[in-house]
C-alpha cells in the first residue's frame, strides 16, 4: 500500500470500530495519522486501510461493489451515510442489506412504488426489497426455475416486516384467480396475528420476537399466476411455555386470554401474575400494545383461516388448561418417592384443568403422579417424587402446546390452499439469525447450527456468482479460496460421532447427566480446532462458528433435547370428550416399549427439517436479504457501528466482501474508468481509440500487472485502485501548481496595469477639479437669486394658507357641535329605552328567583324535618330493655308525625297535581297554536323552538324534584341498613318503609308522565322538521337520478372477454328476431314510421299503420348498421354519421317511444366497432348466426373488417360527442316528471321536449316540438358513458405508446470516447439525445394530425394533450426520484434540452389545442432546474422552496438533494444545514400526513362532464347534409334526400 503525507485512511478504533484519519507522516512500518477529532495516533502502516478522498461529496453508493475501496470501514461508513438519509436499503452485488429504521416510512411501500419496480431490471432503480422480490418473480417466469428469498438477521432487525413486504409484492405481481374470494396475500397476512400470538414472545432484544422459523412457499401456474401457498415452520421454542426469565415473556396468546374479559372469567383466569408459567417474569404488559385488542385480532384471524367457533372455544380452553396446569404443586406423599397434591389451591387448579381438558380428574392426577411400566408379567405402577411430577406436568404442557401450534399451521395451509401440481414456486424464508448471548443454551445451539448451514449455502452462492461474472466478462481467473465451514458442520451433525449424535446417545440413558455428556464430548473432540473447553467451567464447551466463538452451557441440553412422548399423557388426552384435544394426539400402537416414555430427539428432528430445507433451497435460485438492527435501543437515527459490524459478519456480508477482495474487488466500466483516469494519459484521449484500448494503454503506462480487461469492465486487484488514485493525485497536484504559477503572474501584471491607469486618471481628476471650482462659484451666484425669489413667494403662500385653514376649521367646528348635540339626544333616548327594558327584565327575574328559592328552602326544611323524625324514631326502636321502652313512646310520637307529614305531602301533591293539570292544559293550547303556526309558514318554527326552551326549563325543574325524591329514597335505604341490626322491630319498620317507597314511586310516575308529555311535544316538533327535510331529500333524489341512469350505461371494458360479449349480443338479437317472427301484439305499442327495421318492432310498432314487412325491417337495419360501420367522413366539419343517425331517430319518432331497442342497437354497434374480435371466437359466433338464419351475419362479417383503431377511435369520438351535443341541446325537460314524482309515488315515464330541425307546414319559427320519453333519456346517459369510454381508450393507448418512448429519454446516453476530441463526443451525445426527444415530438405531431384529421373538437384535443403532458411529467419525475444515475448534472441538462423541445412544440401549436400543457410539466421542470443550477451549497431552504422548487414538497426536494451528484463539474449538493432541516421536517411530517409518498400519483380521471361538452363544443346543424353515394340508394334514406333538395 502506497502511503504518503495527506493520504486518506481508516484507523481501527475500540469504541467506534473505524475512524477517518489522514496520514501526517510515514516512517518505515509506522505511520503517524491525525483522526477526525484532531487526535494524533501512531499505528502500523499495514493496519491502515485506504479511504476514498471524495467521500464527503455524496451520500454513499447504492451498491457497495461500486466502492472505490471495498473494505470493512468503507462498507460500514457507506451504510451510515445512507441510513442518515433514510436510505435503509443498500446492495452488495445481488445481496440486499436492510437496516431497520424504527420509524414509519409508508412512502416506500405504497402501490405507486410497487408499480415503479414492476418489471424494472435489477439495480436500475434505487435499492428496495421490492426489487429483490421482482427479480425473483421475473427469473421464475423467464427461466422457468423456482426461486427462494432468504431473509435473515438478529431479533428486532425487521425480518418479519420484510417478509410481509415480499409477500405483498409477490401477490401484487402474481395476483390470484378471480374465483377466489380472498387473495393469498390476504389470507396469509390475516393469519399473521394468529401465528404471532402463538409463536411470538418478548425477548431481551425484541418485544415481538418470532420464536420459530418460517418458510412460506408461493405456488405459481404456467402463466405466472398464484395457484396456492404453504407455510412450513421450524423449531418452535417449546421450553418457553413452562420456563421464562426476567424480563422476557411467555407467548402472547396467554396474556391475550387473561385480558379477554368475559372469556377469562369463564375459564377462571385472572391477572397473569397469578399463574406460575407467566409470573416467572415481572413483565406482563408491553408498551403501546393492548392485549385485549390483540385478543380480538386473534379471534378475527381464526375466523379468517376457517376455524369454527367450536374449535376456537376448544383452543382457548386448552390455553386456559395449560395455565391452570402450571399452578398444580406437589408435596411428598406418605410412601417413599411418592407425591400428592400440595394444598386446596392446587386441587382447585387440578379440577379446572380436568374440566377444561374434559377428562377425568383422577386419571389426570394419576398421570401426573405415577408411571406405568409394562413387563412380561404385567404392568407395574411406579410412583413419582415431587420433582418427577413437576417434570411430568411441564412435559404435558409443552407437548400439548407444540401440537396445538402444528395444528394451527396445518389449518392455515388448508385455508390458503396447497397446489400439489405446481412446478414453479417462490419460497420466502424468515429464520432467526446468529445468536450469541451471555448464557447460551440448547436453543442457541440449534439456531447457530441452522445459520452454519445457511452460511455454507450463502458462501457457495456468492462464490458461484463471482465466478459467473468472471465468465460473463470472459477474463482469465483462478480458483478463489473462501472460508468453508464444513468442519463445523461435521463437528455438529456428522454420524456416528458428532455433537448431535453424542447428545442423543446421552439422552437415551436415564442416568446420563450434562457432566457425562460434556466429558464424552471432550473425549472425542479434544484435538478438534473448532471445539474448545473454557477455563472456568468443566461442563461448558465453546464452538468456533463462522461468526465467532460461542460458549454453550450444557445444564439444560439433555432436558431440552428429550422430547418424550409419555404414553399416559396420550391416553389421557385421547380420553378427552373434546374432539380437538383428542385429535391432537394420535392413537398409540400396541407394540409399545416397556417404559411409558417414547423418546424423540429434538436436535435430530431439527436436523432432518434443516436438511429438507437445504434440499429445497438447493433446487431453487436464491436471493438474499440481510436485515440489520442499527442499535439496541430500538430508536431511529441511532447507528451503533460495533453492533452493526458484528451483524454484518454474522450475516456473511463481510465474507462476501472478502471473497470479492480475493479476486478482483475493483470493477469499473470503461466509460467510468476513462472519465476518472483518462487525465493520466491525455495524449491517448485525442486519438481515435476504442475505450478498451485506451484503458489498457493507461494501465500499461503505469506498469500495473495482474489486471484483467473484460468485455465491458476493467477488473483490478486489491490495492491497484490506490495506485491509480495516487498517480491521479500527483497529476492533479502538478496541474494545481501550474495553475497557481500562471495565476500569480496574471495578478502581478494586472496590478501594474491598474497602477498605470490610476496615474492617468488622477491627472485627469486634478484638471477637472480646477474647472469645477470656477463653475461652482458662478452656479452659487445664480442659485442665490433663484432662492430669494422662491423664499418670498413661499412666505406669501404660507400667510394665505394660514388664513384659509383658520376659516375652514371654524366652520367645521360649528357644524360638528350641532351634529354632536343631535347625536347626544338620540343616544340618551336609546339609553333610557334600554335601561327601562333591562329594569323590567331584572325585576321579573328577581321575583322569579326569590319565589323559586323560597320554595326550595321550604321543601328542604320540610324534608329535613321528616327525615329527623324518622331517624329519631328508628334510633329509639334500636334500644334494648328499659331504654327500648322509653324509646317506644318516642317512636309512637314520631309515627304520628310521619302520618301528619304524609298527609301534608298528600295535600301538597294534590295541589301540585292541580297546578300541573292547569299547566298541561295551557301546554296543549300552546301546542295547538304551534301546530297551526307550523302549517302556516316555516318562520313559526323559530318561535316554537323558543317555547320549547321554556318547556325545557320546566323539565329541568321537574328533574330537580325527581332528584330530591331520589335523595329521600337513598336516605330511606340507609335507614334500612341501620334497622337490619334491630331484631325485634325489623318487620314493622320494613312494612312502613315499603309503604313510603310506594308513595314515592307514585310521585315518580306522575313526574315521569309529565316528562313524557313534554317529550311528545318535542317529538311532534321534530316530526315536522323531518317532514321538511324529507321534502328536500326527495328533490336531491330526483337530481341524482341522472347518476343512476349513467351507471346502467356501457359496462363493457376494452379488456373484457370477447366471446362472452358476442354471445350476449347474439342472444339479445335472436330474442328480438323471435319476437318479430311470433306475431304478438303488445298492449302498450307506440307509433313508429313505416320505414323501420325489424329488430325495433316491439318499441316502434304503430297501431294506425299496417305492420311492416320483414324485408323492409332488414333494409332499415342494414342502413343503420351501414352508417355505423362505414366511415361516412365529414362535411364542412360536421360528422355525417352523427347527423344521419340523429335525423333517422327523429324521423322515426324514436324519442316518443316508451319501449324501444333502437338505442341499445346503436350503442352496441358503436361498441362493436371499437373492439377487436379474435378470429376463432368470431368464426364460432358467425356460425351460430348462420344456423339461426339471422341477418346479423352480414353486419358482423363487415364489422370484422374495420381498420386501425388509431383512426377508429378519433372518428367515433368526434361522432359520438356530436350526437351527444345534439341530444343535450335539443332534449329539454318539461317539468312534468319532477312534479309528478313529488306528488305521486307511482312510476311515471318522463317526457322530454325535442326540437326538430326539419320545417313543418304551419309552423312560425321552423321548429316543431315533440315529447320524448324515458328511453331517450337513458340513451343520452349511455352515449355520455360511450364518449368517456372512447376518450379513456385513446388516452390509455397514448400512454402505452408514450411509455416506450419515455423509457429511452429518462437517462442521458453515455458518450463513447471514440472521437478525436471531447467537443465531437459532446456533439454526438446531443445528436443521440435529440433523436430520442424528436421521436416524442413526432409522436405528438402524429397525434395532433390524427385528431384534427377526424375533426375532433378542440375541447377534447386540449384535454387529451393536457393529460399526455401530465403523464410525461409524472413518468419523468418519478423516474428521476427512483434512479440515482438520473440525479446528475449532465442528465439534468439532457432532460432540460428535451423539455425545451416540448416547449417549442407547445409554442408552435395553437393555444386552443394545448391549453395548460406547459403548466403540467412544472414538477419535472423545477426538479431539472434544481439539478442544473450552480452553487447549490449557498442556497437556503427558503430560497429552494419559494424560488427554485415552489411546487415540490420538502420530501421530494430532500430526495433529490440526497441522490444528486455532479458527474460533469466538481460541485456539491446543498449544505448539511439544509439537509438536516429537511430531514427534521420529513420526520415530523411522516407522522402527520396521511400519505408520505414522494412519487406523483399516476391516476388520470375523465376531466370533463356532459355540461362541459355542451358548453365547449360549437352548435351543430344536422340538417342539409349531403349523403355519400352508397347511402343514397337505400330506400330508408329518401326522406334525407328530400330535405336535402
Amino acid at each position: 500500500m502506497n502511503l504518503r503525507r495527506g493520504s486518506k485512511v481508516w484507523v481501527e478504533d475500540r469504541n467506534l470500530a473505524w475512524v477517518a484519519a489522514e496520514v501526517d507522516d510515514c516512517v518505515g512500518k509506522q505511520a503517524q495519522v491525525i483522526t477526525a477529532s484532531d487526535k494524533k495516533v501512531s499505528v502500523l502502516a499495514k493496519k491502515l486501510l485506504l479511504r476514498y478522498a471524495d467521500e464527503d461529496d455524496h451520500g454513499g453508493v447504492d451498491d457497495m461493489t461500486k466502492l472505490t475501496y471495498l473494505n470493512e470501514p468503507e462498507v460500514l461508513y457507506n451504510l451510515e451515510r445512507r441510513y442518515a438519509l433514510n436510505e435503509i436499503y443498500t446492495y452488495t452485488g445481488s445481496i440486499l442489506i436492510a437496516l431497520n429504521p424504527f420509524a414509519k416510512l409508508p412512502h416506500l411501500y405504497n402501490i405507486h412504488m410497487m408499480e415503479q419496480y414492476k418489471g424494472a431490471p435489477f439495480g436500475e432503480l434505487s435499492p428496495h426489497v421490492f426489487a429483490v422480490a421482482d427479480a425473483s418473480y421475473r427469473a421464475m417466469v423467464n427461466e422457468g426455475k423456482s426461486q427462494s428469498v432468504l431473509v435473515s438477521g438478529e431479533s428486532g432487525a425487521g425480518k418479519t416486516e420484510t417478509t410481509k413486504l415480499i409477500m405483498q409484492y409477490l401477490t401484487y405481481v402474481g395476483g390470484r384467480t378471480a374465483r377466489d374470494e380472498r387473495t393469498v396475500e390476504q389470507q396469509i397476512l390475516e393469519s399473521n396475528p394468529l401465528l404471532e400470538a402463538f409463536g411470538n414472545a418478548r425477548t431481551i432484544r425484541n418485544d415481538n420476537s418470532s420464536r420459530f422459523g418460517k418458510f412460506v412457499e408461493f405456488h405459481f401456474n404456467g402463466t405466472g399466476r398464484i395457484s396456492g401457498a404453504a407455510i412450513r415452520t421450524y423449531l418452535l421454542e417449546r421450553s418457553r411455555v413452562v420456563q421464562i426469565t426476567n424480563p422476557e415473556r411467555n407467548y402472547h396468546c396467554f396474556y391475550q386470554l387473561c385480558a379477554s374479559g368475559q372469556d377469562a372469567e369463564k375459564y377462571k383466569l385472572g391477572h397473569p401474575s397469578h399463574f406460575h408459567y407467566l409470573n416467572q417474569s415481572k413483565i406482563y404488559e408491553l408498551d403501546g400494545v393492548s392485549s385485549a385488542e390483540d385478543y380480538l385480532k386473534t379471534r378475527r384471524a381464526m375466523k379468517t383461516v376457517g376455524i369454527s367457533s367450536e374449535d376456537q372455544e376448544a383452543i382457548f380452553r386448552i390455553l386456559a388448561a395449560i395455565l391452570h396446569l402450571g399452578n398444580i404443586e406437589f408435596s411428598p406423599g406418605k410412601e417413599h418417592d411418592s407425591s400428592i397434591i400440595k394444598d386446596q389451591k392446587s386441587s382447585f387448579h387440578l379440577q379446572m384443568t380436568a374440566e377444561l381438558f374434559k377428562c377425568d380428574v383422577n386419571q389426570l392426577l394419576s398421570t401426573l403422579c405415577t408411571r406405568t411400566i409394562q413387563t412380561r408379567e404385567g404392568n407395574i405402577v411406579k410412583a413419582l417424587d415431587c420433582n418427577a411430577a413437576v417434570a411430568s406436568r411441564d412435559a404435558l404442557a409443552k407437548t400439548i402446546y407444540s401440537r396445538l401450534f402444528d395444528w394451527l399451521v396445518d389449518k392455515i395451509n388448508n385455508s390458503v390452499g396447497h397446489d400439489q401440481n405446481s412446478h414453479l414456486q417462490i419460497g420466502v424464508l424468515d429464520i432467526y439469525g446468529f445468536e450469541c448471548f451471555d448464557n447460551n443454551s440448547f436453543e442457541q445451539f440449534c439456531i447457530n447450527f441452522a445459520n452454519e448451514k445457511l452460511q455454507q449455502h450463502f458462501n457457495e452462492h456468492v462464490f458461484k456468482t463471482e465466478q459467473e461474472e468472471y465468465s460473463r466478462e470472459e477474463i482469465n481467473w483462478s480458483y478463489i479460496d473462501f472460508v468453508d465451514n464444513q468442519d463445523v458442520l461435521d463437528l455438529i451433525e456428522k454420524r456416528p460421532i458428532g455433537i448431535v449424535a453424542l447428545l442423543d446417545e446421552a439422552c437415551m440413558f436415564p442416568r446420563s447427566t450434562h457432566r457425562t455428556f460434556s466429558a464424552k464430548l471432550f473425549q472425542h473432540f479434544s484435538s478438534h480446532r473448532r471445539l474448545e473447553k473454557p477455563k472456568f467451567s468443566e461442563t461448558d464447551f465453546t464452538v468456533s462458528h463462522y461468526a465467532g466463538k460461542v460458549t454453550y452451557r450444557t445444564e439444560t441440553f439433555l432436558d431440552k433435547n428429550r422430547d418424550y412422548v409419555v404414553v399416559e399423557h396420550c391416553n389421557l388426552m385421547l380420553s378427552s370428550k373434546c374432539c380437538l384435544v383428542a385429535g391432537l394426539f394420535s392413537s398409540i400402537s400396541e407394540e409399545s416399549s416397556r417404559s411409558s416414555y417414547k423418546f424423540s430427539s429434538v436436535a435430530s428432528r431439527f436436523k432432518q427439517q434443516l436438511q429438507a430445507l437445504m434440499e429445497t433451497l438447493n433446487s431453487t435460485q436464491p436471493h438474499y436479504v440481510r436485515c440489520v438492527k442499527p442499535n439496541s435501543l430500538n430508536r431511529s437515527k441511532k447507528f451503533e457501528k460495533l453492533s452493526i459490524l458484528q451483524q454484518l459478519r454474522c450475516g456473511g456480508v463481510l465474507e462476501a466482501v472478502r471473497i470479492s477482495l480475493a479476486g478482483y474487488p475493483t470493477r469499473r466500466s470503461y466509460a467510468e474508468f476513462i472519465d476518472r483516469y483518462g487525465l493520466l494519459a491525455p495524449k491517448l484521449m485525442d486519438g481515435s481509440y476504442d475505450e478498451k484500448v485506451i484503458a489498457e494503454m493507461i494501465l500499461q503506462k503505469l506498469k500495473l500487472d495482474n489486471y484483467q480487461l473484460g468485455i465491458t469492465k476493467v477488473f483490478l486487484r486489491a490495492g491497484q485502485i490506490g495506485i491509480l488514485d495516487s498517480q491521479r493525485a500527483e497529476v492533479l497536484d502538478d496541474a494545481a501548481k501550474c495553475i497557481q504559477r500562471r495565476h500569480r503572474t496574471f495578478i502581478i501584471w494586472r496590478d501594474f496595469k491598474s497602477t498605470r491607469i490610476a496615474a492617468s486618471v488622477l491627472q485627469a481628476y486634478c484638471r477637472g477639479s480646477l474647472a469645477r471650482n470656477i463653475y461652482e462659484v458662478k452656479r452659487k451666484t445664480e442659485a442665490a437669486i433663484v432662492m430669494q425669489k422662491y423664499v418670498r413667494g413661499w412666505l406669501r403662500r404660507c400667510a394665505y394658507l394660514m388664513l384659509r385653514t383658520a376659516a375652514i376649521t371654524l366652520q367645521s367646528n360649528i357644524r360638528g357641535f350641532a351634529i354632536y348635540d343631535n347625536f347626544l339626544c338620540i343616544r340618551r333616548q336609546e339609553a333610557a329605552i334600554l335601561i327601562q327594558a333591562r329594569w323590567r327584565m331584572c325585576k321579573y327575574r328577581l321575583a322569579f328567583r326569590n319565589r323559586q328559592a323560597s320554595i326550595i328552602v321550604i321543601q328542604c326544611l320540610w324534608r329535613k324535618k321528616l327525615a329527623k323524625r324518622v331517624l329519631n324514631r328508628l334510633k329509639q326502636e334500636a334500644n334494648e330493655a328499659g331504654a327500648l321502652r322509653l324509646a317506644k313512646n318516642k317512636l309512637e310520637k314520631q309515627l304520628d308525625d310521619v302520618t301528619l307529614r304524609l298527609q301534608l305531602e298528600k295535600r301538597l301533591r294534590a295541589s301540585n297535581e292541580d297546578a300541573k293539570s292547569v299547566e298541561i292544559s295551557k301546554l296543549r293550547k300552546k301546542l295547538e297554536s304551534l301546530i297551526l303556526e307550523l302549517d302556516a309558514a316555516k318562520l313559526a318554527t323559530i318561535n316554537e323552538i323558543n317555547k320549547n326552551a321554556v318547556l325545557q326549563n320546566r323539565l329541568e325543574l321537574s328533574s330537580k324534584e325527581k332528584y330530591a325524591l331520589e335523595r329521600e329514597i337513598i336516605s330511606i335505604s340507609e335507614l334500612k341498613k341501620e334497622n337490619a341490626h334491630l331484631k325485634g322491630s325489623r318487620d314493622a319498620l320494613e312494612r312502613k318503609n315499603v309503604s313510603l317507597e310506594l308513595a314515592l314511586t307514585k310521585t315518580q310516575k306522575e313526574s315521569i308522565d309529565a316528562i313524557e308529555k313534554l317529550q311528545e311535544v318535542e317529538q311532534k316538533n321534530s316530526e315536522l322538521q323531518e317532514n321538511v327535510k324529507s321534502l328536500e331529500a326527495k328533490l336531491i333524489g330526483m337530481e341524482s337520478e341522472n347518476h343512476v341512469l349513467r351507471q346502467k350505461a356501457l359496462s363493457v371494458t376494452p379488456r373484457s372477454n370477447r366471446v362472452g360479449l358476442l354471445k350476449s349480443n347474439s342472444e339479445k338479437f335472436s330474442a328480438v328476431l323471435a319476437m318479430q317472427q311470433s306475431e304478438r301484439k303488445v298492449a302498450h305499442e307506440t307509433p313508429t314510421p313505416t320505414k323501420l327495421s325489424g329488430p325495433f318492432s316491439p318499441g316502434l310498432s304503430v297501431t294506425r299503420e299496417p305492420k311492416l314487412t320483414e324485408e323492409r325491417h332488414q333494409e332499415n337495419c342494414e342502413f343503420l348498421s351501414l352508417c355505423i360501420r362505414e366511415n361516412l367522413g365529414f362535411k364542412e366539419g360536421k360528422p355525417l354519421a352523427a347527423c344521419v343517425i340523429y335525423n333517422c331517430l327523429l324521423h322515426w319518432h324514436a324519442f316518443e317511444s316508451e319501449r324501444t331497442a333502437i338505442f341499445d342497437f346503436i350503442i352496441d354497434g358503436i361498441n362493436e366497432v371499437l373492439k377487436v374480435i379474435s378470429p376463432r371466437n368470431f368464426v364460432e359466433f358467425v356460425g351460430c348466426l348462420i344456423l339461426q338464419g339471422s341477418w346479423l351475419v352480414i353486419f358482423f362479417l363487415q364489422l370484422f373488417q374495420v381498420g386501425d383503431e388509431n383512426v377508429i377511435m378519433p372518428y367515433w369520438l368526434s361522432n359520438a360527442s356530436a350526437l351527444l351535443c345534439l341530444l343535450q341541446r335539443n332534449l329539454k325537460s318539461n317539468g312534468f316528471f319532477s312534479a309528478c314524482s313529488q306528488r305521486s309515488p307511482r312510476r311515471i315515464s318522463p317526457r322530454i321536449v325535442i326540437k326538430s330541425p326539419f320545417r313543418r307546414v304551419g309552423s312560425d319559427d321552423g321548429l316543431s316540438y315533440m315529447e320524448a320519453k324515458f328511453p331517450s333519456m337513458l340513451f343520452k346517459q349511455q352515449l355520455t358513458a360511450c364518449v368517456e369510454k372512447i376518450f379513456g381508450l385513446i388516452r390509455d393507448n397514448l400512454k402505452k405508446e408514450l411509455s416506450q418512448l419515455l423509457n429511452s429519454c429518462i437517462q442521458a446516453p453515455k458518450a463513447r470516447h471514440a472521437g478525436k476530441s471531447s467537443r465531437s463526443s459532446g456533439n454526438a451525445l446531443q445528436q443521440m439525445g435529440g433523436s430520442k426527444w424528436e421521436s416524442i415530438v413526432k409522436f405528438l405531431d402524429s397525434l395532433m394530425n390524427r385528431l384534427r384529421g377526424n375533426h375532433v373538437p378542440s375541447f377534447f384535443i386540449r384535454k387529451l394533450v393536457t393529460q399526455v403532458f401530465s403523464f410525461i411529467n409524472i413518468q419523468l419525475f418519478n423516474s428521476l426520484l427512483l434512479r440515482r444515475e438520473c440525479c446528475t448534472f449532465s442528465n439534468g441538462e439532457y432532460v432540460k434540452s428535451g423539455i425545451a423541445e416540448l416547449e417549442k412544440w407547445i409554442a408552435n401549436a395553437k393555444e386552443e389545442y394545448v391549453g395548460t400543457s406547459w403548466h403540467e410539466l412544472k414538477y419535472i421542470r423545477q426538479a431539472v432546474g434544481f439539478l442544473v443550477i450552480h452553487q447549490k451549497r449557498k442556497k437556503s431552504l427558503r430560497e429552494i422552496k419559494e424560488d427554485l422548487c415552489p411546487a415540490l414538497t420538502v420530501r421530494q426536494i430532500y430526495r433529490i438533494s440526497t441522490m444528486y451528484f455532479d458527474d460533469k463539474y466538481p460541485t456539491q449538493s446543498v449544505s448539511n444545514e439544509v439537509v438536516s432541516q429537511m430531514r427534521e421536517m420529513v420526520d415530523r411530517d411522516s407522522y402527520n400526513l396521511p400519505s408520505n409518498s414522494f412519487l406523483l400519483d399516476g391516476h388520470l380521471s375523465i376531466p370533463f362532464s356532459t355540461d362541459d361538452i355542451d358548453i365547449a363544443i360549437p352548435p351543430i346543424d344536422p340538417a342539409n347534409i349531403e349523403l355519400p353515394p352508397f347511402l343514397s340508394d337505400h330506400h330508408c334514406a329518401q326522406f334525407l334526400l328530400q330535405h336535402q333538395t
